[in-house]
């Protein structure tokens, strides 16, 4: 299966982030572009195995693996295997350029995704948008863009703290990680980092900007997001698998850090 959207671009082109083109391939085909492409470009490989050639480096690309392409930047990229199923998105604005320095986005970089489903979920409301009305369907998927960007900037910063911080905010991290669906206590913290309570949130400050509780129901948040996006379950449901004592204070926390209610989130 493939498709190639070009939205129609009208009301969009006064937005500072809008998308140009996007689409699949599942055996993207032998490229080689030698004064590189307009505009930037994200690919995401989803299946199979291809080949990235770039500044004369070749490097592996295998599913779950994202390439950031500069504009006009030279490159060439082929499949090693019977499929190479490639997502791509042009994004395109006056602000761009900012944006995606902003999200780290500046030279070719290729790196992991860890977590497929949201960024899949924006992919296809950003396709389904632009094949559902081709005069304001680009004006509807552009906010989705917005929300693919943040989350492949989630994604592609997901592991610095584990590379960057000290031992005793990785070991509270990973705690975090293992232990988020169940009741954590600031001492339960402290206790496994060795770290005093005024310790610990100095920490999280610094490298995280958040407190350590905050930064707990922040987790919370960001599986219940994956579940209302990939499953029928329920909000109340939702919210006590992933930790929360109460739907109410769930959907509290939710709109606070979202923006918008679980029930709104899932419609999007």
């Amino acid at each position: 299966m493939y498709f190639y959207d070009y939205p129609i671009k009208n009301k969009e082109l006064g937005l500072p982030i809008f998308i140009d083109n996007i689409g699949k391939h599942n055996c993207q085909p032998h490229t080689v572009r030698s004064g590189g492409f307009p505009h930037p470009q994200i690919l995401y490989c989803t299946k199979g195995i291809g080949t990235l050639c770039i500044d004369g480096i070749i490097t592996e690309i295998s599913p779950h693996t994202a390439i950031f392409l500069p504009a006009g930047y030279p490159h060439e990229y082929y499949p090693t295997s019977d499929d190479w199923d490639i997502h791509w998105v042009v994004p395109d604005g006056y602000a761009c350029a900012d944006f995606l320095k902003y999200i780290g986005l500046e030279k070719p970089t290729v790196f992991e995704i860890k977590d497929m489903a949201l960024l899949e979920h924006f992919f296809s409301r950003m396709h389904e948008s632009i094949l559902g009305d081709s005069i304001n369907g680009n004006l509807r998927a552009s906010g989705y863009l917005y929300n693919f960007l943040i989350e492949l900037y989630r994604q592609k910063n997901s592991g610095r703290v584990v590379r960057t911080s000290n031992r005793a905010i990785v070991t509270a991290i990973d705690h975090i990680n293992n232990s988020y669906m169940n009741k954590i206590t600031m001492e339960e913290l402290c206790t496994v980092t060795g770290l005093s309570k005024q310790q610990l949130c100095r920490l999280f400050k610094r490298h995280l900007g958040c407190r350590p509780m905050e930064y707990i129901a922040k987790r919370r948040i960001q599986t219940a997001k994956k579940l209302l996006s990939t499953t029928d379950m329920s909000v109340e449901a939702i919210s006590e698998k992933v930790g929360f004592c109460s739907g109410s204070y769930f959907t509290k926390l939710f709109s606070r850090y979202e923006g918008m209610t679980p029930t709104q989130f899932r419609i999007i």
